[in-house]
């Protein structure tokens, strides 16, 4: 370019990376929700668009976290790649086939979406970490806790923006941009890790200073009010790394969609790919880490065994689900008796490899009664059995604490409940719906629109614009989903997405999937219900 890429990049950066992120996703879900609309097949043909990738009015596609669409702004001088001076002067878009254009976008999106996060990263640090009251206030361990090791952050952000820039900068048509992401995930990003581990205690602290310091309070309520922030709070600053490192694989998700097949840019985009699935999974490890060490050691002290002691501590084991059932107590065929006499109340916490079953007494403790492997646990749902016996499942114990088998007739609350507790004692349990590794041709899928945070154990958090394919739903308004980018599984309310109607959508979803993780399917097919669960 015969300017400098940071300057023309100062034209996109009036955007801070959280507008990026918000106006990029629910401009993805409009451009889905058009296409399911859409009935004519030379509109909808998977050949030609995907669902997340297609653009209304345009043949140049912008999917995957679009930031082409949020930098359509009045503050912004170009909107996509091909509207840069130098491109529309050179001649290029006449000579480069529209697939070709759709990949220079996406390629060129990953770059802009990295200055606008690094601007929010720097304004995190000039404006709140480096405040002089503010660092008045805060301890210095305080401050630690608080913003962690963003500096470090901040500068391989840098260092990788830079080197971005310097590829782009190298000529009017991009080369490649994954073999620069693939040589910084291996090499530096190693920082997010330590970030992102930090986000419990980090969370924790924040909320302690909030509580404790009116200074702090006021400081940063005074702070946030400043029109750098736009009205963005702090704490979305805070999160923005954690945010970042999973929206990057999203990128490069994007990218891998649209080179050629069997090229070298597809071997470098799944290599990029490979790696950051790798940083992002020890991210989410991470986070989990500490919660679920002292969610053991809270357990642990409130169990009571009645039978053969079982240690529950274990750097392998954590909480899946727990939660009241109500045991049926005498023959199954019993219909004559009242429900409030047919049933009694029993607990149940299970972990990834244990079952604990026990009676809830005095002191917010419990008596264990039974336990068993979670791997020799089998459910069967009763069905058509009348109102006293609806929502009942028998739970069957191959090998129970007792060395022999065992079964037990429970109760739920509701339909859902039912079924959350049935698919998490026996995950490979059939569902509903067949799921993404069937590689059948079509399964019912859904996109969010709401974002959701996870409440239990079993439940899914969802962001803006995830596709899921259905594996089980209930009468009362939960879906059992697999998230297509990552194959996550886990519950989530039905009223926070809407359902992809159009098949041919559909079946683009899932050849996507297959294309980005078919170098390590073998492998995810084997391990991915272990570590899904």
């Amino acid at each position: 370019f015969s300017c400098n890429l940071s300057d023309l990049l100062c034209s996109f950066l009036g955007l801070l990376y959280q507008e990026y992120r918000d106006k990029s996703t629910r401009e993805e879900i409009e451009t889905r929700r058009l296409q399911d609309s859409q009935t004519d097949p030379e509109e909808t043909s998977p050949s030609k668009e995907t669902p997340s990738e297609a653009e209304p009015t345009s043949t140049i596609e912008n999917k995957a976290p679009p930031q082409i669409n949020l930098l359509r702004n009045s503050n912004s001088r170009f909107n996509l790649w091909q509207d840069l001076p130098e491109v529309q002067s050179s001649g290029v878009l006449s000579i480069l086939q529209p697939d070709e254009i759709k990949l220079q976008e996406a390629m060129f999106e990953l770059v802009t979406s990295e200055a606008s996060y690094y601007k929010s990263l720097n304004l995190l640090v000039s404006h709140f970490m480096e405040n002089e009251r503010l660092k008045k206030i805060l301890h210095q361990s305080e401050a630690h806790i608080l913003f962690s090791n963003v500096l470090d952050v901040m500068a391989v952000s840098e260092r990788f923006l830079l080197d971005l820039e310097q590829r782009v900068e190298e000529n009017i048509v991009i080369s490649d941009v994954c073999d620069i992401v693939y040589q910084h995930t291996v090499n530096h990003f190693s920082v997010y890790i330590t970030y992102v581990s930090n986000q419990t205690y980090q969370e924790r602290a924040y909320k302690q200073l909030l509580q404790d310091k009116p200074a702090f309070r006021e400081v940063i309520s005074q702070l946030e009010l400043d029109p750098k922030c736009k009205g963005l709070s702090f704490s979305s600053f805070l999160i923005l790394p954690f945010q970042r490192i999973t929206r990057l694989k999203l990128l490069v998700q994007n990218i891998l969609k649209k080179v050629e097949e069997k090229s070298d840019r597809e071997s470098t985009a799944l290599d990029a790919h490979k790696e950051l699935e790798t940083v992002v999974k020890a991210c989410n490890e991470g986070v989990r880490k500490m919660s679920r060490t002292e969610q053991m050691i809270s357990i642990q002290k409130k169990l009571e065994f009645k039978i053969k002691s079982v240690p529950i501590i274990s750097h392998s084991r954590w909480l899946l689900k727990q939660g009241e059932l109500q045991q049926m107590n005498g023959p199954k065929t019993s219909r004559t008796l009242r429900t409030k006499k047919l049933f009694r109340e029993i607990y149940l916490f299970l972990f990834n490899d244990l079952l604990v079953i026990c009676r809830q007494i005095p002191g917010d403790k419990y008596q264990v009664f039974d336990s068993a492997p979670r791997g020799l646990l089998r459910v069967e749902e009763l069905e058509d059995q009348g109102q006293s016996l609806a929502n009942v499942f028998i739970l069957r114990l191959l090998e129970n604490a007792d060395d022999r088998e065992a079964s037990y007739m429970l109760k739920a609350s509701s339909q859902s409940e039912m079924k959350r507790w049935m698919i998490s004692l026996a995950p490979n349990r059939r569902t509903k719906f067949v799921s993404f590794t069937s590689r059948l041709v079509d399964c019912p899928q859904i996109q969010c629109v709401h974002p959701y945070v996870a409440q239990q154990p079993d439940e899914l958090s969802l962001e803006l614009a995830d596709v899921l394919n259905i594996l089980d739903k209930t009468d009362d308004g939960w879906i059992f989903g697999e998230r297509l980018h990552d194959q996550e599984r886990g519950w989530f309310p039905s009223s926070i997405g809407e359902e992809i109607l159009n098949p041919k959508i559909r079946a683009q979803n899932l050849k996507e999937c297959f294309r980005v993780h078919k170098s390590d399917d073998s492998q995810r097919r084997k391990l991915g219900s272990r570590n899904r669960q």
